[in-house]
Parts: structure tokens; sequence; C-alpha cells
């Protein structure tokens, strides 16, 4: 139910936006996930897949074989960008400096956490409860209605601020969330200069977290960060849980085509039925015979599709094995593979170096 709500509190302040906004959160690359419908997380899903995640191979482990959602899987199913700068960088262990200067917004010193009310009030979400008897497309009227009364409406200092805090509220609460109520700022780094933002490959770095995510307890019911991807995967490849229903046939990204199926039956007994379910050989190529008029993103993610890479998502630095999947499901690599990003690798070492450093040093200074 959380993120739900923090789906709608961030698709309400997108369309609170002026059409100037708007256009730059486009041009960015993160326009598509607010044309998909928002629909109910699958907890029972959620838990059945999680039931067969390897954190070591970083797949989905079947007894058929592997299997791994991919880049291609995020930008058919998405629309985010898989191509462009790796989200590489580093970490800190405190933002206060960065979010008075880029948010006018206060966070604690060794804390990496923007306080959510303060947040979602700056953006005009005073009273982001919903109502009794308010319906859901009520419950957004409203929110869109109070919001666009804080929010600029000419270009300038202002509106960057007002894009700058919804970015990070989009990062935090949507696309990169983590289970609890706060809202990180870890990607604040990368918004100093909005015109750079489209630059970074999000869709990739979206991927490492759902891999993290998926590496806690199997006995978790929900997934952090954009729950509707891993659910619409399940609907294509694992067909035979008949957990979606296909409402829009033809609308891209895919995700817009799917609804989620309400089960009123206990957890448990879903559950059961899933685990039988969830066995059976997959479907190999859901976006066979698919076009990519009208898809953009896809054009230029195409060269990066059925390959082995680093996903890079600030110091979170994870392998996509493809060859997994393809080895399971007797496919034969059709890609050379990408040269190895040393670069980027040793970027991201050195990130993870220079925040360890930094964690012992605050430590320190505190026992002193």
């Amino acid at each position: 139910m959380r993120a739900r709500v923090s789906w709608t509190l961030v698709l309400a302040v997108f369309l609170a936006f002026p059409h100037f906004q708007r256009d730059r959160i486009e041009d960015m690359g993160f326009g598509e996930i607010f044309r998909i419908e928002r629909m109910w997380v699958d907890s029972a899903l959620i838990q059945a897949l999680r039931s067969r995640w390897d954190a070591e191979a970083t797949a989905f482990v079947f007894p058929w074989g592997h299997m791994i959602p991919s880049l291609e899987d995020v930008s058919w199913i998405t629309g985010l960008r898989v191509y462009g700068k790796p989200v590489s960088g580093f970490t800190y262990p405190c933002y206060h400096d960065l979010a008075e200067q880029l948010l006018e917004l206060p966070v604690e010193r060794r804390s990496s956490l923007v306080p959510r009310v303060a947040l979602q009030a700056s953006l005009g979400l005073y009273e982001a409860g919903k109502s009794a008897g308010e319906s859901e497309d009520e419950y957004l009227e409203r929110l869109v209605r109070v919001s666009r009364r804080e929010l600029a409406s000419e270009s300038g200092a202002e509106a960057d601020m007002d894009l700058c805090r919804f970015l990070v509220l989009f990062l935090g609460r949507l696309l990169f969330a983590t289970r609890g109520d706060a809202v990180h700022c870890r990607f604040l780094p990368l918004l100093e200069d909005l015109s750079e933002v489209g630059g970074y490959a999000w869709g990739a770095a979206f991927l490492a977290h759902q891999f993290d995510s998926l590496g806690s307890s199997e006995w978790q019911t929900s997934t952090s960060g954009f729950f509707p991807f891993l659910q619409v995967w399940a609907y294509l490849h694992l067909p035979a849980l008949g957990r979606g229903d296909l409402t829009r046939p033809g609308l891209v990204p895919i995700a817009r085509r799917w609804d989620s199926r309400r089960d009123s039956r206990n957890l448990g007994d879903q559950l059961e039925r899933l685990q039988e379910a969830i066995d059976s050989y997959p479907y190999l190529d859901p976006y066979l015979g698919e076009g990519d008029e009208g898809q953009p993103w896809l054009v230029q993610a195409y060269p990066y599709f059925g390959r082995s890479v680093w996903l890079h998502a600030l110091n979170l630095v994870l392998p996509l094995h493809l060859h997994l999947s393809q080895r399971s499901l007797s496919l034969q690599q059709s890609v050379v593979e990408f040269p190895v990003d040393v670069a980027g690798e040793i970027a991201s070492l050195r990130a993870l170096l220079y925040s360890a450093v930094q964690d012992r040093e605050a430590a320190q200074r505190q026992t002193m």
C-alpha cells in the first residue's frame, strides 16, 4: 500500500508541473514512467519470485535453469534508458550542505535522509493522506490541485529547485525506493547540473537496485524500487502464473498494457498455488514481433541487449550474467560481449573505497 501511495504522490507533482517542467522530465528519460497506470502490489507474486532468487548468481534459479531480468526487459517494460553514462560515483555519510544548497531542506548531520514530510510540503503536498470515502482518482486530483499552487510557473531558480526536489522524491520514493518511510538523497550529487541528468543510464542503475532488493530476505512481500517492473516481467515470462490482466494491448512501454489481478484468497493459499506453477517452463521471447515505433529509447538501447555487463548504481556494482540464462535455455550468444569498462569499474571501486574511508573517519570522530 505504501508503494502505491508513493506512486500517487510523485505522479501528482508531475501532473501539477507546468508544461515546460514536464518537458524537462521527458528529456531526462523519465516521462514514460508517468504514463503507466498505477497498479497494486502483488505481495504473493513478489514473495514467490524471491524464493527462487540466488543472490550469488544474481539470477532466478528454476528446475530447468536460470532466468534473469535484463536491460532489454527494463527498456521494453518501463521505457527507462539503459544507455548513457553509468550511474556511478561516491555516496557520503552526510548530505547536509548539498541538501541545503540544492533543496533548501534540512538533513541531519551524518545522514543521507531527507525528512519526508518537509520534502512533500516543499512541493505543496501538505496533507498527503487519503480522505475517507475518497476514490483513487479524486485523491489524485486533489493532490494535483494543492501541489500546483506551490510550484513555480515560470523558468528560473525557483523552478530549478522545484525540479530538483521532485527528482529526489521520484528517485528516493519510487524508482529507487527503499523500505521504510524515509527519502534518501544519495543521487543528489548527480542533480547539481540538471542538464546532465538525462545522460545517465538510469534504467541500468534501476536493474542493479532490483537485483540488490531481491537479495534480501525471501520472506519479504514487497520489493524496493518501482515494483510494476518485476510484476510485468513475470506476466510476460511466466504466464502460467496467471497474475496479470492484459487490459490495454498495444500501448507502450509494455507496462502500460497490464493491470495486476486482484486475488481475494489469503496470502498462504496464493503462495501455495504460485509455488506449484512457478517452475513451469518460461515464455522465451515475449518481445518477438514487437515493433519499436514511437519508442526512441529502444532504438538507442538495441546495442546493449543480450550482453553480460556490469550494472552501476553509485557504490552498488553488480554483474548481469546473461550467459547463465542463455546456457540454461540452450541459446547461442548472438553478439560480442562489451569490452570491459575499465574507467567505469575503477571509478566505482574508488567510490566504494572513498565511502568506506569516510564512514570510518566519521565513526572515529564520534568516539573521540
